[in-house]
């Protein structure tokens, strides 16, 4: 050891040797870094960081070992071989290459192996660097100390790469200082085993010469190793970008930017340990837009996404210190709001009502949802994070269940209702699923002859624990829970089966929902049945309200002339209650206008029920429109409107809606009444249709 250290004191110019250091460290490290690439990738990405190591190592390496060699000074003149000093070059990128490639390998000793492969390329490198190595003198070598560079250069190496890949935030510095020992120990340990005795007659090297040259040759590797570094900067960087774009992806939600479900709940859990130890509330607010559904069934997705995103950007503008909001999913979203006073959470919930009540603007339009609110409150309304989220979902589909309420806090109560309902709609979709709900059939009956003109398809649910559910109540129920198009589409397909098997060709009516309008795929579903089922489409008569026409008229309008078009009757069912009703007669030929039921239940005691029942029936005789009156519960409703000139009824009088079973098992007359109107003649009985059996 002492021997190798008078020879790095007293043989070597220490400036050339520290330039010879600062280029193996420099050169070990870059190394090492590229090198901790090569296991992650794959294919030619693999190999593009293998190469950039073994360049980077070969080049470090053989700077190191020619600086410190010119800045030895045998007290003779030196010369290089060039072609040897070339090669010696190629060795060592070529040797840490092999021996690289071995470390990379996925086995347990291959780092340990690779790494004593870099040692021996560093040892052939360097000999082969002395062979090239010309001096004016007789040059003797001791055998010790060149197999004690050799094995130190292996064994170092072979530890420098196995303590690479321990994990240990340190790993890369240890092997980087392992790695610089191997280089320094082969080097100056082989230099001590070089002994030269100088000719007689020899004059010394020029030393400015062989400073410059090793000078040029550290600027040259540096270079060489700064590409390797600025890769590997590069890449990191890179590397950092995506690990950044994927923490937001996975943290943010894409559309509108705001926290996702993850966020909002790792955001809630610290926010209620913190409000455990400060002693203040945390309340939860859960929103859902209340016409969302409608503007992407009516208006496109597109449409729908920009109403988010905008809601989303006034969520956040209006958000203070203690406030947080979030976008759990569809059109979910939910806020946070730290508070010691109730009058704070009221201010905060008001504000974010108010930003949802406000119109968004459209290519097309305004488009205004309006949303509903749930709050609950830690610790008064639950005991963990789970729970109140659950509790302030709970107020919410309470607040939507109830237009009155746009916002609402839980109780405990609420909680059993809400719960409660959210069963009933799970039951319903096993229901819709399973086809465990019924259709019945309730008769339309001509008033001129008596004669049954159809009837009515109403769908009917008899729960297995609740027993029978009013569609009074479970339609809206599907409406909320997304379930009316499959429930819609169950209904017309039954009623088509249905009717097909029927001996006479009565027609069948089916009622549509607004959001069936609303639904593109309405006329090829239509299409779909008629074909499944058989049934010609003149049977078939599909009912609609104003209102869910207005909702998006011209889209509406456009569907109901396709449906037309294949042969399908279309009635304006309620008409009277809602609106622009003598601008959507004159838009749209209805093939019939069926009078509401609440102007018929008056009949006979409101003169005002009676003009707009006229008015009505002269309304449809001008525009050729047959008109059928609902809800015909006695005899003197039933006079009048004959005698008023109404083509068509129904009701409980003519009625009560049955079963298919009850109809063909003849326990269902097609319809009862106290009375039998006139016959007609054999020539308007073969206009008319056969009477049910």
């Amino acid at each position: 050891m002492m021997t190798v250290l008078n020879c790095v004191a007293s043989e070597h110019n220490l400036w050339l040797v520290l330039l010879a250091a600062l280029m193996c460290v420099s050169g070990s490290t870059v190394t090492l870094g590229l090198f901790h690439r090569v296991p992650a990738t794959l294919g030619g990405q693999r190999f593009g960081w293998l190469f950039l190591t073994a360049v980077a190592a070969g080049s470090s390496i053989w700077a190191t070992h020619f600086i410190a060699m010119l800045g030895y000074e045998p007290q003779a003149p030196v010369t290089f071989d060039p072609v040897l000093t070339v090669v010696s070059l190629l060795i060592a990128m070529g040797g840490a290459l092999a021996g690289f490639g071995l470390a990379a390998l996925p086995r347990r000793f291959a780092p340990a192996i690779g790494g004593a492969a870099v040692g021996l390329a560093i040892s052939a490198m360097h000999y082969t660097g002395m062979f090239a190595y010309r001096v004016e003198g007789v040059v003797d070598w001791d055998q010790r100390f060149v197999f004690a560079s050799i094995a130190l250069a292996a064994l170092l190496g072979a530890a420098a790469l196995h303590v690479l890949f321990r994990a240990s935030r340190f790993a890369r510095y240890q092997a980087s200082g392992l790695l610089v020992l191997a280089i320094v120990s082969l080097h100056f340990t082989a230099m001590a085993a070089f002994r030269v005795t100088p000719m007689g007659d020899s004059f010394g090297t020029d030393t400015a010469a062989m400073q410059a040259l090793a000078l040029s040759i550290a600027i040259v590797a540096l270079i060489i190793v700064g590409a390797g570094l600025s890769s590997y900067v590069i890449d990191s960087q890179q590397r950092s970008d995506s690990y950044e774009q994927l923490r937001h992806m996975a943290l943010f939600d894409s559309l509108t930017g705001l926290p996702n479900r993850a966020s909002f709940n790792a955001y809630l859990a610290q926010e209620v340990e913190r409000a455990e130890k400060a002693g203040f509330e945390v309340a939860v607010i859960c929103l859902d837009l209340d016409r969302f559904k409608e503007i992407n069934d009516t208006r496109g997705h597109g449409a729908g996404d920009e109403v988010l995103r905008e809601h989303a950007l006034r969520m956040r503008s209006t958000l203070t210190d203690g406030e947080y909001a979030a976008r759990l999913g569809g059109d979910e979203f939910a806020a946070v709001k730290r508070f010691r006073e109730t009058s704070d959470l009221f201010d905060f919930v008001d504000r974010l009502g108010k930003q949802f009540e406000r119109p968004v603007l459209l290519g097309d339009g305004d488009a205004a949802c309006g949303a509903s609110l749930g709050v609950a409150i830690y610790p008064s309304d639950a005991d963990g994070v789970e729970t109140l989220i659950s509790n302030a979902d709970l107020a919410m589909y309470h607040a939507k269940s109830n237009p009155g309420e746009r916002v609402c806090f839980y109780d405990l109560e609420m909680g059993r209702a809400v719960r409660s309902m959210r069963s009933l709609a799970e039951d319903l979709r096993h229901a819709i699923e399973q086809g465990a709900l019924a259709v019945h059939y309730q008769v339309q009956v001509s008033l001129h002859d008596g004669r049954v003109r159809g009837y009515e398809a109403l769908v009917r649910w008899s729960h297995p624990e609740r027993g029978n559910i009013p569609p009074s109540e479970f339609i809206p129920l599907a409406e909320e829970n997304g379930l009316i198009l499959p429930l819609g589409e169950w209904v017309l397909r039954r009623a088509c089966q249905d009717a097909a098997t029927w001996d006479e060709a009565y027609r069948v009516a089916v009622n549509l929902s607004a959001v069936q309008l609303g639904d593109l795929g309405l006329p090829r579903m239509v299409a779909d049945i008629l074909r499944e089922t058989g049934l010609p489409p003149a049977r078939l008569e599909l009912e609609l309200t104003e209102t869910a026409l207005a909702k998006e008229k011209a889209r509406s309008l456009h569907l109901l002339r396709q449906i037309k078009d294949m042969g399908v009757s279309i009635a304006l069912d309620d008409f009277g209650t809602g609106y622009s009703s003598l601008e959507t007669l004159r838009t749209f030929p209805f093939d019939k206008i069926k009078l509401d039921r609440a102007f018929v239940s008056d009949l006979e005691s409101d003169m005002q029920a009676m003009a707009v029942v006229r008015a009505v029936l002269a309304l449809g005789k001008s525009l050729g429109i047959p008109v059928l009156a609902e809800g015909i519960e006695n005899t003197q409703q039933r006079s009048m409107l004959q005698r008023e000139g109404c083509d068509e009824a129904q009701g409980f009088l003519l009625g009560r809606p049955s079963s298919l079973a009850e109809l063909v098992g003849g326990s269902a007359t097609p319809y009862a009444s106290p009375f039998r109107l006139s016959p007609v003649s054999p020539e308007a009985a073969s206009e008319s249709q056969p009477r049910a059996a």
